[in-house]
């Protein structure tokens, strides 16, 4: 079930999605060479809890870290250790969610560690720009879920990229996940109709070869099957009547 949020419930999500929005900056102003990820999470843990919200993947289904923190062919989930120390050339993803005030957010972006490739930079690009094309798609009159998969994949199949289909947006609010799930692919006109005070998270995950991943032993960390880089762009969205609006992003 597709839960609409009023016009007061949505002004309470602002305050969960800036708070994980500059936990995500507080995070990042940490990544450079030599440091673990671990130290990252820690960063990320405090910021949050020192704006008086809690982590909202902390003991999600066991989940053991504040942040999931995935590094080069990591995908999603990965668990932040004292082990994983970045490396120059390195990237890093790290996907955050804050809890207050009875609502989340949930938001995600790529960073390079110190001078990355060519082939890293346009992967890192390109996820991005995906996003903004999917956020586009649902601010159009009578869109539907479809419109922004058929966006997202559209323009990551022509720039040489895959997106990764295993794992999609989804809803958000009270609930960290809740319907509808929000495909980083699809057919255009398919799917729910979007509505003003649908509130959803639009997250493409991008390799840099094919779409296909796997899931580690630890029974949390996905990777790409075949070896290549992985990029992650996401944003909580509501639809407004002024349009969609990134209740994740801060300036």
């Amino acid at each position: 079930m597709i839960i609409v949020k009023t016009p007061e419930q949505i002004k309470l999500m602002r305050i969960a999605g800036r708070i994980t929005g500059e936990a995500i900056l507080a995070g990042a102003e940490m990544i450079r060479p030599g440091v673990s990820t671990k130290a990252i999470d820690d960063r990320i843990r405090h910021y949050i809890e020192k704006c008086g919200a809690k982590p909202s993947f902390l003991g999600y289904g066991g989940f053991p870290g504040s942040a999931c923190i995935s590094v080069n062919t990591q995908v999603i989930h990965g668990i932040p250790s004292y082990h994983t120390v970045l490396e120059e050339g390195d990237i890093v993803k790290l996907d955050v969610g804050a809890y207050i005030d009875g609502f989340h957010g949930d938001s995600a972006n790529t960073f390079p560690v110190g001078k990355i490739s060519a082939e890293a930079q346009r992967l890192i690009d390109v996820t991005k720009q995906s996003f903004f094309l999917g956020l586009e798609a649902a601010g159009k009159e009578d869109a539907r879920i479809g419109d922004i998969g058929a966006a997202i994949d559209g323009y990551v199949t022509a720039n040489g990229c895959s997106t990764v289909k295993k794992y999609v947006g989804h809803g958000v609010g009270a609930d960290l996940h809740e319907d509808p799930n929000v495909p980083n692919f699809g057919r255009a006109g398919r799917g729910a109709r979007l509505c003003r005070g649908m509130v959803i998270a639009i997250e493409p995950m991008i390799n840099l070869g094919r779409p296909e991943v796997r899931e580690l032993s630890d029974g949390w960390t996905v990777v790409t099957a075949d070896g290549s880089l992985s990029a992650h762009y996401e944003h909580t969205v509501a639809l407004t009547e002024n349009g969609p609006e990134m209740l994740t992003k801060v300036d």
